[in-house]
């Protein structure tokens, strides 16, 4: 009998990791404006090896921005948003996860700085669940990480960054249905005071990557390309703020 009950048990669990597995691996495919950026042009280099990797023509950056993406997205969904920062003269690299699940790799940041040693300045950052997991990092690796860059997203409660000297940017969307507005601003307590919060209005969850609509998100009442802009820029004005003079 016992035998019987263990042989049912193990299937049971197989049937679920299996389904899991199907669910995790289910995602909107990239939208083509995703698509157009993964190619390199005489502004910005893309190699996608190992991981998706954004590099400005003939500079060598010594700040950079490691991203993780959102849960169950496609991680070349955040090349457009990728491509204009580096635009801007950074590296910027998107972390591929296992199973499309940050929580399943929070440590990636750390093989990405040992693989580019001429980065003086990191900034560690994500979207959703990736934006938590890339908390998760800096949590755990203080001394490594400069800055922190949150879209639609926040810390979990045991990763209290309150205390530290990170420079933080929180951009978040006024339509998000998922991370709403007051999840994200309840987040402050474990933010350092410096934190700046930049509120995109008529913004939605999904908008900032390149992968189509989500349930259970608010409507945007502005364009993708607007909304990704000011990320941008916010982003931008957070790796600025790192680098030493």
């Amino acid at each position: 009998m016992l035998k019987r009950i263990g042989c049912a048990a193990g299937i049971i669990f197989l049937l679920i990791a299996v389904i899991f597995i199907f669910w995790a691996l289910t995602v909107n495919p990239i939208m083509p404006e995703a698509e157009k950026a993964l190619a390199g042009d005489a502004q910005v280099q893309v190699s996608d090896g190992e991981w998706l990797v954004f590099q400005p023509a003939g500079q060598f950056p010594e700040t950079g921005l490691i991203f993780y993406p959102g849960g169950r997205v496609d991680y070349r969904a955040y090349a457009p948003y990728a491509r204009a920062v580096a635009a801007q003269g950074y590296q910027v690299v998107i972390v591929r996860m296992p199973l499309n699940m940050a929580v399943f790799n929070s440590g990636a940041a750390g093989d990405v700085m040992d693989a580019y040693p001429g980065i003086q300045q990191w900034a560690v950052g994500g979207h959703s669940l990736g934006g938590s997991m890339a908390a998760n990092f800096a949590a755990q690796f203080p001394t490594r990480v400069a800055g922190l860059v949150l879209l639609a997203s926040y810390p979990a409660n045991a990763d209290d960054l309150s205390s530290s000297a990170l420079k933080v940017v929180s951009i978040y969307a006024s339509n998000d249905g998922l991370a709403t507005g007051g999840k994200v601003t309840a987040s402050r307590s474990l933010l350092p005071e410096s934190t700046r919060f930049v509120l995109i209005e008529g913004g939605n969850h999904a908008q900032f990557g390149d992968y189509g609509a989500q349930g259970n998100d608010g409507a945007a009442e502005i364009n993708r390309a607007e909304q990704q802009a000011q990320a941008v820029a916010a982003t931008v004005s957070l790796l600025e703020s790192l680098i030493v003079k």
